[in-house]
């Protein structure tokens, strides 16, 4: 990259700078004229120069002048006006000044922020750009957080200082000498004081500043350090607490934040020392004028006109020269933090660009062998993972790789998956070295996975395709408004320098896939879920989930069709017990009590439980029913029992699971709010500690928490004061609140309730595993698995997938990579968080899958259990990075081998 920082910005914005620093040189006029302007306005209409007489008259606005040679050139008369016609005449033109020197102003601001912008835009994708290129290794040495920061952070300054660059010392340096040259044409002494003045400002303000640069650079590099530190720890957050150093991670932090706390006084000390002699130096002129100016006007060499010209003439001065100090400073310190980030994005070797080439196309098979020549691989230290091996991997071929002593297995799948380069040898394809081909055709026609898991935030449909999105394929329809507002982002990508890449449109390969389009993608998605035995996991998330009504409206148009065909199962297998179903005129003792009031559930987060009781509807219609009574005392029970029964308990104990009205946390509050109600009545408890109250009973299920609360008598009120609640419902509440129909899909439900519309009894055992299998069976008899397998995939997995258990994200990772349908397959221990019985079946399933595709891929798969190496044709053994026995299962088994020992 580019050292200069000045060097840098004229490179890429010459053009933008030239025409800039016209328009500036252009308003250095105007600007002049609006110094001299006071001065013929005091001497003449005011002080009467020129109007001695009452009927006096002068032009105004004349244009003469002489030419050499020519002699007076008049080229307008003007006006000729009186004294009072000429102040206020002067007055305008003055204010037209300003208002032309405003509009300089606001033009050059916005020009040079957009062009800052631009610059500022260009400089973080070039960074971006260059960290996607780092070679493999480097990753290892640098902290995400840290690039991330540099990125965002440390360059914005830059942004703000590259519209500067060129343009701010043109325009403060010519409004400076403007007002400068002024000064001298109307006395030379003031001229001559200001001039020092500006000279000793200049001459010492820049080197106090120097401090604060190096302070800066301090700064900036501990808040780096720290911002990298502290995401450290965050990720490491489960290895502190199984550790028990969390106090010894909050010395360190508190050590650093010492650290910055030093520096950063230092320099608000240094800052204001600055701005102190700055500020004495530009207030000492003003006194010289009043003394040196009133002198010489009372002796009669200057007049009035000229001293009030001049004063406000300087009042313009100290302004640009402080910006331009100011200006030299940020200069500076910019160049330094743009030397700091190039030396951290200066890496070597990087990847070629045209090896991330951006290809529409579909890519090339590999058709070829695999040829390991000589290969010698390395850690970090130099110490020896793989010495000399060399080997050929023929196409549809698959390959077994088991590791005796070491990982000289894992480390030869790392490097054909590119994850590391190699200190010697060659790995190439068809005669072309591995590393130098493409990422279009490796990035798709070869896939590596290992143990190792990376999920980006997003649905597990995202993470699914997301191997699949290589390039925009098929445009978008777009409004003729959102073409406008394409056609601009378009421009100013490229004024930016920015690749241009419509992130809206579909960037699917569904040919790589081995589907034809988004119809029948989830043919292929399912046959991939299946081999890696994640399907059910999918559609359990699906069966947990709440469903867009839009997105997937023809499952929730057959929601009646569902829930028949599921009571007609659960009749079939007489399960129909298990299930207690909705009724309006009945209160279901399997659900919430507001569930029950309700007779329906609750759009959250439009409503929750806490402003639904505090609803100015709802307590009038509890107090009316007297079910607010009834619920206050329930609640108070339950607080009582709670804190009765689990105050002792710690906040781990598993009986806490079982609450789901409160907390451990929670506990200690309800036991001083027990204390305070004891003995009081809902009339006698202020509006929030009965609010509070009555939320307890909102989530009590009497067969689940057993307190004996809820009798028939109470159950009966609940369900008059819930006929009475719908009767005349406002639409605020009408409008989060959904009432259960039999003949609706419930929005604000999960898909289990919506297909049973009603509860499962508590009571019976093992029930909710059999209704789950039960459903799968009714999708797939009724045509709806693909349906409720879109709703499985729009699951938000979080960060890095960690709402997904390991198992979980090692299967989502393999399904991610067979979808590709790739030539070569590495796989390095993918499965390492399954047992060796789930392990088995995959593998059996990812061969069987590869044996069914028109045409077979290589697998290469780093084994941890030998005896799978059954299912590959060819068998490699590692003893140590120099060591290799190859042959069939058969052969090594048979022989006196390492192999045969491992079986064994």
């Amino acid at each position: 990259m580019e050292k200069s920082l000045t060097r840098y910005i004229w490179a890429n914005t010459y053009a933008q700078q030239i025409w800039i620093l016209l328009v500036v040189f252009l308003s250095m006029i105007p600007y002049f004229l609006a110094f001299d302007l006071p001065k013929q306005i005091v001497n003449g209409p005011i002080q009467g120069e020129g109007f001695e007489h009452p009927t006096a008259t002068q032009p105004f606005l004349e244009l003469s002048f002489d030419m050499p040679l020519i002699g007076p050139v008049d080229l307008f008369g003007g006006f000729s006006l009186d004294r009072f016609q000429t102040l206020m005449g002067l007055s305008l033109v003055f204010l037209s000044l300003v208002v032309l020197n405003g509009l300089f102003k606001f033009y050059i601001n916005t020009y040079k922020g957009r062009l800052g912008e631009r610059m500022l835009r260009r400089i973080r994708f070039e960074l971006f750009d260059r960290a996607l290129r780092f070679p493999p290794l480097h990753f290892k040495r640098v902290k995400s957080p840290e690039i991330a920061t540099m990125i965002k952070d440390e360059v914005e300054p830059l942004g703000g200082f590259i519209g500067d660059a060129f343009v701010q010392p043109a325009l403060l340096g010519g409004q400076a000498i403007t007002a400068l040259v002024f000064i001298l044409v109307q006395n030379i002494w003031l001229g001559l004081i200001a001039t020092s003045m500006v000279g000793v400002q200049a001459a010492i303000i820049p080197r106090m500043r120097k401090r604060l640069l190096e302070l800066g650079r301090e700064r900036q590099l501990t808040a780096r350090e720290l911002s990298g530190r502290v995401a450290e720890v965050i990720d490491g957050i489960f290895t502190i607490r199984a550790n028990d150093t969390s106090n010894l991670e909050r010395a360190d932090i508190a050590a650093r934040l010492a650290r910055i706390f030093s520096i950063r006084y230092d320099l608000y000390q240094w800052k204001f020392l600055v701005k102190f002699i700055n500020n004495i130096l530009a207030q000492l002129t003003p006194f010289l004028f009043y003394v040196v100016g009133g002198t010489l006007a009372l002796q009669g060499t200057l007049d009035i006109g000229q001293l009030v010209a001049v004063i406000a003439a300087y009042k313009d001065l100290p302004g640009p020269i402080k910006e331009l100090i100011d200006w030299d400073q940020a200069r500076q310190d910019v160049q330094i933090k743009y030397q700091q980030v190039v030396e951290q994005f200066d890496v070597e070797p990087l990847v070629l660009p045209a090896v991330q080439a951006l290809v529409s196309t579909h890519s090339p098979r590999l058709s070829e062998a695999l040829v390991v020549s000589n290969l010698v691989l390395c850690d970090d230290s130099g110490a020896r993972r793989l010495d000399r091996i060399s080997l050929e991997i023929q196409p549809n071929e698959t390959v077994a790789i088991i590791d005796h002593n070491g990982n000289a297995g894992e480390a030869l799948a790392e490097a054909i998956g590119r994850i590391i380069l190699p200190e010697s040898g060659r790995i190439t394809i068809a005669g072309k070295e591995l590393h130098e081909i493409p990422e279009a055709v490796t990035g798709r026609q070869l896939s590596y996975v290992s143990s190792d898991t990376h999920f980006f935030q997003g649905t597990l449909r995202d993470n699914l395709l997301y191997g699949l999105k290589h390039a925009p394929l098929r445009d978008i329809e777009y409004t003729e408004a959102a073409a406008r507002q394409n056609k601009w982002e378009r421009k100013e990508a490229q004024l930016a320098g920015n690749p241009y890449l419509d992130l809206n449109s579909d960037w699917v390969d569904y040919q790589s896939a081995g589907a034809t389009g988004p119809e029948d993608l989830y043919k292929v998605i399912g046959a991939v879920l299946d081999t890696v035995t994640i399907t059910q996991d999918i559609l359990d998330l699906a069966l947990r989930s709440r469903v867009d009504t839009v997105t997937h409206k023809p499952l929730a148009d057959r929601i009646v069709e569902l829930r028949a065909e599921m009571r007609r199962r659960l009749r079939d297998e007489d399960l129909d017990a298990v299930v207690v179903p909705f009724e309006p005129q009945i209160y279901n003792g399997h659900a919430t009590v507001v569930e029950n009031l309700l007779f329906g559930s609750m759009k959250q987060p439009l409503m929750s439980p806490e402003q639904l009781s505090a609803h100015p509807y709802f307590r009038r219609v509890m107090i009316d029913t007297g079910a607010a009574g009834m619920l206050f005392e329930m609640g108070l029970s339950i607080a009582e029992t709670a804190v009765e029964l689990f105050s002792d308990l710690p906040e781990d104990h598993p009986f806490f699971q079982q609450l789901t009205f409160m907390t451990a946390a929670d506990l200690p509050v309800y036991e001083s709010l027990v204390q305070k109600l004891q003995g009081k009545t809902l009339e006698e408890a202020s509006p929030a500690d009965r609010s509070s109250i009555i939320r307890m009973s909102f989530s009590y299920i009497e067969p689940r928490h057993r307190f004996g609360l809820l009798t028939e008598d109470r159950m009966a009120l609940l369900v008059r004061a819930r006929e009475t609640f719908h009767a005349n419902i406002p639409k605020d509440l009408a409008s989060v609140v959904e009432r259960y129909d039999i003949e609706a899909f419930t929005a604000s439900a999960s898909l289990m309730d919506n297909i049973l519309f009603g509860r499962i009894a508590l009571e019976q055992d093992d029930t909710s595993k059999r209704i789950r299998a039960i459903s799968h069976e009714i999708f797939d008899s009724l045509g709806l698995r693909n349906d409720v397998l879109s709703i499985g995939l729009d699951f938000e997995v979080g960060s890095q997938g960690r709402r997904l258990t390991v198992a979980q994200r090692q299967k989502l990772n393999m399904a991610r990579v067979l979808l590709k349908r790739s030539d070569y397959f590495i796989f390095n221990k993918p499965l390492s968080a399954l047992d060796r019985r789930s392990q088995d079946r995959i593998i059996t399933n990812v061969m069987q899958m590869s044996q069914d595709d028109e045409t077979s891929p290589s697998i290469i798969w780093v084994l941890s259990n030998p005896d799978a190496a059954q299912f590959f044709d060819r068998v490699l053994v590692f003893e140590g990075a120099a060591s290799l026995d190859s042959g069939n299962f058969a052969e090594l088994s048979e022989k006196n081998s390492i192999f045969k020992e491992l079986l064994s």
